[in-house]
């Protein structure tokens, strides 16, 4: 989800976080380009300490400012122990208050950011591997990148527990029911790679079924995030617990992975296979059951 902040919210950020400020520890404000920018030039106003934007010339005695929490490279890059942070309205120094004010993981938009400043990243990402982005088949490659990744990773913007919600007590049973071979496609957490494969799943009611299209949606929902195929394999069948109140279920991935084969060991033919295993499927009998009708 992407949250648009307004000037408004930067100025009632800084008027909470300057009161959390020592000034005389500091004799002038660094604000990190540009995302600090805007937020900087008000505190440096605020606490009355005057900008520096050189940042050769940052001292001890510099207060580093940037914008939100992310990924801490300006903790990384600048070895300060003040750099100080906006997540929606509020601003916390980093170390001394290292949270987030509203909990969630909305993709921040500050006043003066484009969405284009994205496709200007992946722009230096072409540079970085040799390629020169403004020939004609690489021109409008950013913007289609940014436009994929909203199939991509679409699932970031979905609940399982919504998606579940379509059961039924009508045509109950106390019998096995599978859904084999559900095809994914989802992406590497590690190397930002593909890996694709399929999916069964199995699952004894315990006084209502779910609709049976809702457990392929479910795959996709855990599929398109960047993903590592342990942890998907065990959000399936935890989310079938939990939300189906199943008595048991059972869900096994095959898939190969971009990872393997095109990099690394580069083992082309090599698959990766999971289990997750939950409830009534602990005992032999149920999950022999399942393992021989999905061959």
């Amino acid at each position: 989800m992407k949250t648009r902040l307004t000037h408004k919210d930067i100025e009632i950020g800084i008027c909470r976080l300057w009161k959390k400020i020592q000034p005389e520890k500091y004799d002038k404000i660094y604000p990190i380009p540009r995302g600090g920018y805007y937020g900087g030039i008000l505190l440096s106003q605020i606490l009355r300490l005057p900008l520096e934007v050189e940042k050769e010339k940052i001292t001890d005695k510099t207060l580093i400012f940037d914008d939100l929490i992310d990924s801490g490279r300006t903790l990384s890059e600048y070895s300060q122990d003040k750099a100080v942070l906006c997540v929606k309205n509020g601003l916390m120094d980093k170390v001394t208050y290292y949270a987030y004010e509203e909990e969630g993981n909305d993709w921040l938009v500050f006043p003066d950011e484009k969405e284009t400043d994205i496709e200007s990243h992946l722009i230096r990402i072409l540079q970085y591997i040799g390629e020169d982005p403004t020939r004609e088949g690489l021109k409008h490659t950013p913007a289609r990148i940014c436009k994929s990744w909203d199939r991509l990773f679409c699932g970031y913007n979905q609940k399982p527990e919504e998606v579940l919600l379509t059961n039924f007590a009508d045509g109950s049973c106390d019998e096995m029911v599978i859904l084999k071979d559900v095809e994914f496609y989802s992406t590497c957490e590690h190397h930002f790679l593909p890996f694709t494969g399929k999916v069964s799943i199995g699952y004894i009611p315990n006084g209502k079924v779910v609709g049976i299209s809702k457990l392929a949606r479910l795959v996709d929902i855990y599929a398109r995030r960047l993903q590592i195929q342990e942890r998907m394999t065990g959000q399936i069948a935890d989310d079938i617990m939990k939300h189906v109140n199943s008595k048991g279920c059972m869900v096994v991935c095959d898939a190969q992975h971009l990872c393997m084969t095109s990099r690394g060991v580069e083992k082309q033919q090599s698959k990766m296979i999971t289990s997750a295993i939950r409830g009534v499927f602990l005992e032999k009998e149920v999950r022999d059951e399942f393992l021989s009708l999905i061959k």
